[in-house]
């Protein structure tokens, strides 16, 4: 009797969940539906344009939805190698054994993810890329667990990330700098439409895909679950001494911080370079937070460092809060004054930071050139 009574619970859990699945599947198709349907009213386009985008669509949903049928399990695939790592798991190339396509796996381990409560910020990534249907978001295709990990299926993007672009190039020419900064404003626009805030906008998070262009990751899922963006850290930063050192030359920044990017993209702790001064305060901030960081993002391209760069993690807070002070482009370099114009819109307070009045969003630049 005690085990038919536990076989009747099995039973009716696994028809809830069954059900709940279902009905969020719907609504989730639906505002996909709603997301395009917008765009073809709100977009100037051609008849052939829209039915152009509307078959992409069409495309794209078929496969996303023959995928969520499949019972996918790691079996599925065969694992090429690891392509990246971050707090609670890692990411792999695998290929899916019945198509031969290419995928980006990440695998993250639930229980370092319940220790460090962070299964919300898990929800809060997956409700992004669901709703997300957009150019300028890496794409989910489907997730799935274990008693160990749980399993996302991602779009692979062969071009890497931006962070290893400027590792390799040191800095771009201003021509290049706009053609990124151009697509960066629509991608972190795409999904300000959407109600998110990334807050964490930084090379690593900006992913090239095989013609070059560009799309957001990691909306709070492996770098995002550091400690570098939990409110616990940001207080650590707060109360920690700042051992005054003798200031570096710009050559020495740049050696200094080309010498552990990487390191820091892949610690526990991270980077504070990118974060707007008011999210350290703890006081409230809106969407323009992300505009901070993209005019970082900005002077990195052209000087060849982040501005508030630092030995220390404290010392780069120290500079961040004192934005006014810190923020100096070095005389070596030239840029033109429009450049600086615009780096300075973006970094500067929160109530004067162009935002979204002040940036407009035309039709999707990949369909206007390259």
């Amino acid at each position: 009797m005690c085990y038919f009574d536990e076989s009747s619970t099995t039973a009716k859990e696994a028809l809830e969940q069954y059900y709940k699945q279902l009905g969020t599947t719907i609504e989730e198709r639906e505002a996909r539906y709603k997301a395009v349907r917008s765009r073809l009213v709100e977009q100037t386009l051609s008849e052939e344009e829209k039915q152009k985008l509307y078959e992409e669509y069409r495309s794209k949903e078929t496969e996303f939805l023959r995928l969520r049928r499949s019972r996918i399990t790691c079996d599925d695939f065969n694992f090429i190698k690891t392509i990246g790592r971050g707090a609670f798991g890692e990411v792999k190339l695998c290929q899916k054994k019945d198509t031969g396509v290419n995928y980006a796996m990440k695998i993250l381990h639930k229980a370092d993810m319940l220790e460090k409560d962070q299964v919300a910020h898990v929800r809060a990534e997956r409700d992004v890329l669901v709703q997300a249907y957009s150019d300028w978001v890496v794409r989910m295709y489907y997730s799935f667990q274990d008693r160990v990990n749980l399993y996302l299926i991602m779009e692979f993007l062969p071009g890497g990330d931006m962070m290893t672009m400027l590792i390799r190039f040191d800095t771009f020419s201003e021509q290049t700098t706009q053609f990124y900064i151009a697509e960066a404003v629509l991608a972190i626009s795409s999904i300000h439409e959407l109600g998110f805030i990334h807050r964490d906008i930084k090379p690593d998070n900006l992913l090239l895909d095989r013609r070059g262009h560009l799309k957001l990751s990691d909306f709070g899922l492996c770098t995002g679950l550091k400690k570098a963006h939990r409110t616990e850290f940001y207080r650590n930063l707060k109360d920690e001494k700042v051992k005054s050192g003798k200031p570096l030359s710009m050559k020495e920044k740049a050696r200094s911080w080309k010498a552990n990017r990487r390191a820091l993209a892949y610690s526990t702790v991270g980077t504070p370079d990118y974060i707007a001064p008011e999210v350290f305060s703890q006081q409230g901030y809106t969407e323009t937070c992300d505009w901070w960081s993209l005019g970082v993002i900005m002077f990195e391209m052209l000087i060849g460092y982040p501005p508030f760069c630092s030995d220390s993690p404290q010392e780069t807070y120290r500079k961040v809060i004192n934005w006014q002070r810190t923020l100096v482009f070095p005389n070596e370099v030239i840029i033109s004054e429009e450049a600086e114009d615009l780096i300075r819109r973006f970094c500067t307070d929160a109530s004067d930071r162009i935002g979204r009045a002040g940036v407009e969003t035309p039709r999707e630049a990949r369909d206007n050139g390259s």
